[in-house]
């Protein structure tokens, strides 16, 4: 899950390239940004961040099951559960031998179990399926999949090297402006450093900013 952040209009996003210089930064209520025919008084900010999740998804494709998708409901279920049997264990339309057959009629979908693996995965290539019901009938069918969950865990996330700036009410050019501030907090004796990006954006605009775990350190 990737961390983000709205940048609202009037805020800019600052990276520097030493932790130390963000750090500094932050310890000042206000900075005062020099532009040309005005100054600008810009809050600098800490991010805070929405709590990171990382997990991993597996996929599984059952080789013996097979879904069968909007069966007719054209005869009792029972029955319709013994005409899927019969159907899908005729090798000459491509069937096997079946092992178990489920069928719920709310959903209209079964499930056809095959005793070998191999015949599923073959039929769900095709996508459909004739099936003997009051007539024949060309039914959908589709691989079973598993879903599972693994290695779900929340991070304590903090971001040491970016800094939010807030309260930024120039009327200038949006690249300009930022020009200004880059050019600000690079210098030495304003506090500043290296600065290995900036993202500005004015007044009556948003913007989403995604986060890599190298702009965050996770704890």
């Amino acid at each position: 899950q990737q961390v983000t952040l709205l940048l609202q209009g009037g805020q800019a996003l600052l990276t520097f390239e030493e932790e130390k210089v963000a750090s500094q930064i932050l310890k000042m209520a206000h900075c005062r940004v020099t532009c040309e025919d005005s100054s600008l008084d810009v809050k600098p900010k800490r991010i805070t961040m929405e709590t990171p999740v990382t997990f991993e998804v597996h996929l599984d494709v059952s080789r013996k099951e097979l879904q069968v998708l909007d069966v007719p409901p054209s005869m009792p279920g029972e029955r319709i559960k013994d005409r899927l049997e019969m159907s899908f264990s005729k090798s000459s339309r491509g069937g096997g031998e079946v092992e178990s057959v489920d069928y719920d009629e709310e959903s209209r979908k079964g499930c056809v179990t095959f005793l070998h693996p191999g015949v599923a995965v073959d039929l769900a290539m095709r996508g459909d399926y004739i099936v003997d019901l009051e007539h024949e009938e060309h039914l959908k069918v589709e691989p079973t999949y598993r879903y599972d969950l693994q290695k779900f865990q929340t991070f304590c996330g903090s971001v040491k090297r970016t800094i939010l700036l807030d309260g930024i009410g120039g009327k200038e050019d949006e690249e300009d402006l930022q020009d200004h501030l880059e050019i600000h907090f690079q210098k030495p004796s304003n506090s500043g450093g290296e600065i290995e990006c900036i993202r500005y954006i004015s007044e009556g605009k948003t913007l989403q900013a995604f986060f890599s775990e190298d702009k965050m350190d996770m704890e």
